[in-house]
């Protein structure tokens, strides 16, 4: 059974940063492109970032030069830093990940911004 588990979310004060982690387990082969979307209150859920297993990474328009995704391959483990962070940045962010043919998604954790 795969299991997606993320961790690393809360609350920030403006301007400040966290770091999301996406830890893939169970009966895995291989990882493909793993990534955030995130949603919310009343918005459509949005991506965030992704990155393919060789390394190449596309951002939302919103965080683009804020935002960084990374991954272990060893690991088997995704990581999203986030920079500059705005109330705009509120939100439950969802990891995801293609893992065989389908494409997993983690619980999702919140992310909120307010001083």
């Amino acid at each position: 059974q795969v299991q997606l588990v993320e961790s690393g979310g809360g609350l920030v004060q403006p301007g400040g940063s966290l770091r999301l982690s996406c830890a893939a387990s169970g009966s895995i082969s291989t990882i493909g492109a793993m990534g955030w979307h995130r949603q919310a209150p009343g918005k459509q859920r949005e991506l965030v970032a992704v990155i393919t297993s060789g390394g190449r990474t596309n951002y939302g328009d919103s965080v683009k030069g804020r935002f960084t995704v990374s991954r272990d391959n060893a690991k088997k483990t995704a990581y999203l830093q986030m920079n500059s962070l705005g109330p705009e940045d509120t939100a439950v962010y969802y990891c995801n990940a293609v893992i065989g043919t389908l494409l997993w998604w983690a619980q999702g954790t919140q992310v909120t911004v307010s001083s």
